[in-house]
């Protein structure tokens, strides 16, 4: 029986469907073998931990998710617990990177979990911050467009791709030089610079609407960003693919395939979350960006504290000491203009003024942290305002967030379901840390008030409990009048002064 043309359209589409779903299975198959062999090789590697995760062991591996206030924590807290010297040399840097320096105590830097076989894992504490993904993607869309600003300071983008490279030189590290800003900051920078060219050439553009999240004429909308090949390779879940070591900028050979197949079947980033989420529990430290001040606190008294612990106590009050490798770890947003470098030696004459001394506490941490962030965050401002203004109207501000339409609020929760689910344990593990410093910290206060106690028996000895509380309220009470007095003649004598 002959078949109709129709019959055999009809059947050979049944047998190429046939074929691509049969391919399919099989590319499935073979992605799901091989993020359940990279998944089960993480786990064996990590059989043997540190006994205990809460001592700080001789080398501080700070993994820094970008856009979570890490760079705070490095200047402000980091920069002042460790000198220069023992910072494993340009950290940042992952070209001239040498863990193995000797007496490299401080290694912070964007590289992925990874890294960590290079590191002397039974030596290294981790540390790390979370934050919420929807935050850190437009964190990240924000900074990305604002160091690229930057360059719009020259006549086009031949001129500013060679000045930036000419300008990098050997002691500073430009942003260009970092993961993953080396992808996103030139990437940006060549779309805004084809924006202003074609603005040039309609001539006069009129900008309607002021949502710098949607100003196509400027810069690159949000919801298009998101969708790029290049968003969804470096961006979105890019927490959950750092600490698990699968980024691009992995030291794993099998990192590309594994992030691959969990691009591509969402069903299969459940092995790479539990890797994650074993890492994150392993960390001696583990913050959250939205719980700034809580965080810090925490740091300092489970980081900080030890730090200090193991810091020789000597007479001088701080260290001002300056070397040639501080200066070699400096750090430039961009590098783009005179403005910019001015901003990188800033950060130099910062670093300068460290408060290292055997003689620091918690507490003196936290005040020195709390007047480094102002300063920080003051410079950071005023470099944000200078470089949005070379695409006024675009903007950003915290209020200028709640112009993100919810459909693009959505979109990012989705491309962002592992790092939601990341963040979410993030959040269960600071609580109970907190409780536990927390506690720690009541148990402390009690012991010093035990420990006054027994002192103050040992110089009343004859007195009872009574007796001697008796004595030291008496002794309170006497304190109290006796600086009311001078209170009241400070007074007194102000007052005669005004007389006269």
């Amino acid at each position: 029986m002959q078949m109709n043309p129709i019959s055999k359209l009809t059947l050979g589409l049944i047998l190429l469907s046939s074929v691509v779903a049969s391919f399919a299975e099989l590319d499935f198959g073979h992605c799901e073998r091989v993020v359940k062999s990279w998944a089960d090789s993480s786990s064996s590697r990590e059989e043997h931990p540190n006994k205990d995760k809460r001592s700080l062991q001789d080398l501080l591996f700070f993994l820094h998710v970008p856009r979570t206030g890490g760079r705070t924590y490095f200047h402000c807290f980091l920069r002042k617990l460790y000198d220069s010297s023992e910072e494993c040399p340009r950290s940042y840097d992952k070209l001239h990177f040498n863990p193995r320096k000797e007496k490299c105590k401080l290694l912070a830097t964007h590289d992925d979990y990874s890294l960590m076989a290079k590191l002397p894992r039974e030596r290294t504490s981790v540390m790390t911050i979370v934050r919420d993904p929807i935050a850190r993607v437009l964190s990240t869309y924000e900074f990305s467009v604002e160091v690229a600003a930057r360059f719009l300071v020259h006549p086009n983008l031949t001129s500013a791709t060679r000045m930036s490279s000419r300008i990098r030189k050997s002691n500073v590290i430009s942003t260009l030089d970092i993961w993953p800003w080396k992808y996103l900051v030139p990437w940006m920078r060549e779309d805004l610079f084809a924006r202003r060219d074609a603005r040039k050439s309609k001539g006069v553009v009129v900008i309607e609407d002021d949502n710098p999240y949607d100003m196509e004429e400027m810069l690159m909308p949000l919801h298009k960003y998101l969708d790029t090949p290049t968003a969804h390779d470096i961006i979105h879940n890019g927490a959950t693919f750092q600490i698990a070591g699968l980024t691009n900028n992995s030291h794993l050979s099998e990192a590309h395939e594994v992030r691959h197949c969990v691009q591509k079947y969402k069903s299969l980033g459940e092995p790479v979350l539990q890797v994650a989420k074993r890492r994150l529990d392993s960390m001696l430290y583990v913050g959250l960006t939205e719980e700034h001040r809580e965080s810090a606190s925490l740091f300092a008294n489970v980081v900080g504290s030890q730090v200090l612990s193991h810091v020789v106590p000597s007479n001088a009050t701080a260290k001002t000491k300056t070397t040639k490798s501080e200066a070699s770890v400096t750090v430039t947003d961009s590098g783009s203009d005179k403005s910019e470098i001015q901003n990188g030696t800033s950060e130099v004459a910062l670093n300068k003024t460290e408060a290292k001394s055997g003689n620091m506490t918690v507490k003196t941490l936290m005040e020195v942290y709390e007047g480094c962030i102002t300063h920080l965050r003051k410079s950071q401002g005023t470099r944000r305002v200078n470089s949005l203004k070379r695409i006024s109207p675009a903007n950003f501000t915290r209020g200028t967030r709640t112009r993100v339409p919810n459909e693009v609020i959505q979109q990012i929760k989705s491309l962002n379901n592992l790092d939601a689910e990341l963040y979410k344990y993030a959040k269960e593990i600071f609580v109970k840390e907190h409780e536990l410093v927390s506690k720690k910290l009541v148990s402390t206060s009690k012991r010093s008030i035990v420990d006054l106690q027994n002192e103050l028996r040992s110089v009343f000895g004859g007195m009872d409990d009574e007796k001697m509380w008796k004595f030291v309220s008496v002794a309170l009470m006497l304190l109290l009048l006796f600086l009311l007095f001078l209170f009241v003649n400070a007074r007194r004598r102000r007052t005669s002064k005004v007389k006269i």
